[in-house]
């Protein structure tokens, strides 16, 4: 999927993070390095609770912070230290109020200004809608309570913390990093600053060194479920599921209410096979927190792995009720919808997103995926120059023009041109440098009929595919677009992968049940070209084609068909044209003679296509 950003598990262990704002800002007992969060002496009742609460006792930690406050009411450690205890049991609202209390008395103080910054970071893993629209400010007063913290004192590296995990929610990685780097400089005991780095570490695809950075963490704080999450996902993009999973286990141990964490699980267990549990982490994860694409995503490979991709649309709708604007949503549903052939729910679902995201690489090669097969499929012989399909060029030409170097938006641009009868030069495009850029190469080559030349590119990525999601996401693509030859020889080698002999089955019995439905359609068809029934017989030929492209009967067929159409129009004069050149492709043993009979034909319909418009034009 996806150029949807998607939701990944980074970016979800991110707002793993926020919700925790972990405890390490209570890591130090009394008597060690001086604790920026506090000002002043700290009683021997806050260092008590200071205790509890790195250990993940938060309600206990609590009480002894209110004991601490009856004993003296203006104690504004134990307050800032309650308002900490709050946060952490959720208690947002009143975490807040114990901070507003202390700044009312000294507007300076660090640690209040810090308690707040993480508060308002807390506060974004919120379902309201409120909520989530004012994320850009409340990330702004986060950033501004944090700085506020800092200038108070510099050496607080609660505040860096806080400011860094602002930084990481605005995508700016390096920022973040160096945050956490001044942090645990400054106090190298901060286990917070450790896992805020490995945290920043995974959105940067380096699993080694935040494992490094979560293990060191742990070290710090056992009870860090945020580290023990972290670690767990290093481990998950390491391929240890099983070390993922315990690490995952102990997350929750300490926080049951992870949404996040049962998010992890739920890839794990999909990764490991076990759909069951996989669905269900998938749903808890919905529960604690609805707004939660990836898991209606996770949800969805389970549904249509076992071949229910009704259901599987169904379960990403349900998510896009919650989330109406989400791209990744969009996307999959026009994947899939594709592969049941309700072409026009694709065609607007990729139209959604491109209207919002004109620059959308996936969207755009789903869009001209979807008029490729409806050219196919098209039963009115209207496709061709049919101005309904100016919208979609207008939307593949503003891509371009944003992302002129991007190979792959430039070959959907050349595939929409060819389906409405200009001739592209591929080669004047570039050459595909990857297997990404080479299924959609072999995609733009189909457009333009040179069949030959799709399936050696498309044979070249199957042999590349060396893992079972792989090989089934190339095969499903094959299959969708009708390309029967490759889908087949990628369900084949996934067959000979572990666990996967079921699912290669179910596709390689969904091929055999396309070429037999072209079969029958050109056997009709061609019966009813004989009964001169020549409009049936033209609808026929192109469910033929639909079925498979590769037949080059129905290419025949429909194009004699088109021919023989009285008053034929200049769209049925040009799509016989090129009927017939697609019936000389797929025709390599075809003698030399007769390929040029046929070339003949085509550009004399081309020819008296080009008359009848501009008779057309003058009378006009």
């Amino acid at each position: 999927m996806n150029n949807l950003k998607k939701l990944s598990a980074f970016t979800i262990a991110a707002s793993c993070a926020l919700l925790t704002a972990h405890s390490s800002l209570a890591a130090k007992h009394h008597g060690s390095a001086k604790r920026h969060i506090y000002k002043g002496s700290i009683s021997q009742s806050v260092a008590a609770a200071d205790r509890l609460l790195i250990k993940g006792k938060y309600a206990n930690a609590a009480s002894r912070y209110q004991a601490a406050l009856k004993k003296n009411p203006h104690d504004a450690n134990a307050a800032v230290g309650l308002g900490m205890a709050l946060a952490k049991q959720f208690k947002l609202d009143g975490a807040e109020q114990q901070f507003d209390k202390v700044l009312a008395h000294d507007p300076g103080n660090p640690g209040a200004h810090a308690g707040k910054a993480m508060v308002m970071l807390n506060r974004l893993n919120s379902s309201s809608n409120t909520i989530r629209k004012s994320r850009d400010t409340i990330l702004k007063e986060a950033e501004n309570e944090s700085q506020r913290a800092l200038e108070s004192d510099p050496e607080i590296p609660e505040a860096h913390y806080t400011m860094g995990m602002v930084y990481k929610e605005q995508g700016r990685m390096n920022d973040a990093l160096a945050e956490f780097h001044k942090a645990v400089a400054i106090d190298p005991s901060y286990a917070d600053g450790y896992s805020g780095s490995g945290l920043v570490k995974l959105a940067q695809n380096n699993p080694g060194s935040a494992a490094s950075d979560f293990k060191q963490a742990i070290r710090l704080n056992s009870g860090d479920y945020t580290a023990h999450y972290g670690l767990g996902e290093s481990l998950r993009a390491s391929g240890q599921t099983d070390a993922a999973l315990k690490e995952f286990n102990t997350a929750l141990y300490q926080f049951p209410n992870s949404w996040p964490v049962h998010l992890a699980m739920g890839k794990t267990y999909e990764t490991q096979g076990n759909t069951v549990a996989a669905v269900r982490e998938y749903q808890e994860s919905i529960r604690i927190k609805p707004e939660n694409s990836a898991a209606y995503l996770g949800i969805a490979n389970i549904r249509e792995a076992r071949g229910d991709i009704e259901h599987s649309i169904a379960e990403l709708r349900s998510g896009l009720e919650l989330m109406p604007d989400n791209a990744d949503l969009h996307q999959r549903i026009g994947d899939e919808s594709l592969r049941i052939e309700k072409i026009d729910d694709a065609i607007k679902e990729y139209e959604t997103i491109m209207s919002s995201q004109p620059g959308n690489a996936r969207a755009a090669e789903g869009l001209t995926t979807a008029y490729y097969l409806k050219a196919q499929k098209e039963t009115k012989g209207g496709f061709f120059g049919d101005n309904d399909y100016d919208t979609a060029m207008q939307m593949i030409d503003k891509a371009v023009q944003m992302n002129p170097n991007d190979l792959r938006l430039r070959l959907a641009q050349a595939k929409i041109r060819a389906l409405t009868g200009d001739t592209v030069d591929l080669n004047a495009i570039g050459q595909p440098t990857n297997d990404g850029e080479r299924v959609s190469y072999a995609q733009a080559l189909l457009a333009q009929n040179r069949f030959q030349e799709a399936a050696q590119a498309m044979n070249t990525v199957i042999a590349h595919s060396n893992t079972p999601k792989q090989t089934f996401a190339l095969a499903d693509l094959a299959l969708m677009i009708r390309d029967l030859d490759s889908a087949e020889a990628a369900y084949r080698k996934a067959a000979t992968m572990p666990g996967s002999a079921e699912r290669a089955r179910r596709g390689l019995a969904n091929v055999g049940k396309a070429r037999e439905e072209a079969r029958q359609h050109l056997t009709l068809a061609d019966d009813l070209s004989r009964k001169k029934m020549t409009g049936s017989a033209i609808d026929t030929y192109h469910q033929a084609i639909f079925s498979n492209p590769k037949v080059p009967g129905a290419r025949l067929g429909i194009a004699r068909s088109l021919e023989s159409v009285s008053h034929a129009t200049p769209v049925q004069l040009r799509e016989a044209a090129m009927q017939y050149r697609a019936y000389i492709a797929l025709s390599p043993t075809m003698p030399i003679k007769e390929q040029e009979k046929f070339e003949k034909k085509a550009a004399k319909l081309d020819g008296k296509a080009g008359k009848i418009e501009q008779r057309s034009a003058s009378a006009r």
